[in-house]
């Protein structure tokens, strides 16, 4: 059976950088009380009128040049996202338009949250695999600073916004590439990161604007504790599948939600700090975007290798959770 590979990644952050010392002149905190809780220095922030496509739009050509390959040899493409441009159509079909995909592209998005990334690998996995499609274009992309509540300190300060992309292929080579994933949900856990209002439920009104009720709401302490066993149980699950020990991954890809998260999972699979890749500092949490920045960044620093095992794990709203397990 055909291998399903990453052919390239594309990673895309926008130039306005908002630190935390700039923060703390818009509401009560501090760098110290910010670093301390969170790991996060500062983040980047999307330019007036550049929209979740837009960012999209960049992680991909450079997934496609590192590819060598065009648009038009795509013939799959998901976006894993929680701020479409709109509520309808997806933003997949506007990023097709945009990067000069053919129309018998299939495109969607997929709303898993942070866990986007990998719920979309997965996919776009499966239906490589079945024979259907030979190009895939996964892309996690965010423009969370349209959701945050500004007002907000505990919440506003961890997100940031940004893009990564991953091409995908297959080999006739066995035992490379996506060798098998892990995805799960706690849907009796909603209320513990939302946005409640603008849906079916709740839908939006003059007095929920007002109110602020589109933004995210979040129960920190309640989050970190479950991230935390999710993400530990989401690893040694696709180890176990694999029969592998935490010692033999060269690379943890974690979501970069909380460098306290990140810590407490190294301590977990006893495996040093130095194995986990950690940009947090300089993005906050991108949510679907996480992983594939990150991602993108290892390579491109030379810290993946032919041969090398990856370990990428995520937690996200729902609360999803998922982890990948890839051999280069």
């Amino acid at each position: 059976m055909p291998s399903t590979v990453i052919l390239g990644t594309g990673s895309y952050a926008p130039d306005r950088v908002l630190t935390n010392a700039e923060l703390s002149t818009k509401v009560d905190t501090s760098d110290e009380w910010i670093r301390s809780r969170s790991g996060i220095r500062e983040r980047r922030i999307a330019a007036p009128g550049e929209a979740t496509s837009d960012m999209a739009v960049k992680a991909a050509q450079a997934a496609l040049v590192d590819a060598g390959i065009t648009a038009t040899d795509i013939d799959l493409l998901i976006v894993a996202t929680i701020t479409p441009d709109l509520p309808l159509p997806a933003a997949s079909c506007i990023i097709q338009h945009k990067l000069g995909m053919r129309t018998n592209t299939a495109c969607f998005d997929l709303n898993a949250a942070c866990s986007g990334f990998v719920y979309a690998l997965d996919t776009a996995s499966a239906m490589l695999a079945s024979g259907r499609y030979r190009r895939g274009l996964v892309i996690g992309a965010e423009k969370l600073s349209s959701i945050v509540d500004w007002q907000d300190r505990t919440t506003c300060v961890l997100f940031g916004d940004g893009a990564g992309a991953a091409v995908l292929g297959q080999s006739e080579q066995p035992g490379i590439g996506l060798l098998g994933t892990k995805l799960g949900a706690y849907g009796d856990c909603v209320d513990l990161l939302c946005i409640t209002h603008g849906g079916s439920s709740n839908p939006t009104t003059p007095e929920s604007i007002a109110a602020r009720n589109h933004c995210i709401r979040m129960k920190g302490k309640e989050v970190f504790k479950l991230a935390v066993r999710a993400m530990d149980e989401a690893a040694r699950d696709i180890l176990e599948q694999h029969q592998l020990h935490a010692d033999q991954i060269g690379l943890v890809i974690p979501h970069q939600a909380n460098l306290r998260i990140i810590e407490a999972i190294s301590q977990y699979l006893e495996l040093p700090m130095e194995r986990f890749f950690v940009n947090v500092e300089r993005y906050g949490n991108t949510s679907a975007a996480s992983i594939p920045l990150a991602l993108d960044e290892a390579r491109r620093t030379g810290l993946i290798k032919p041969g090398d095992l990856t370990l990428l794990v995520a937690f996200g709203a729902g609360l999803t959770y998922g982890s990948a397990l890839i051999r280069w």
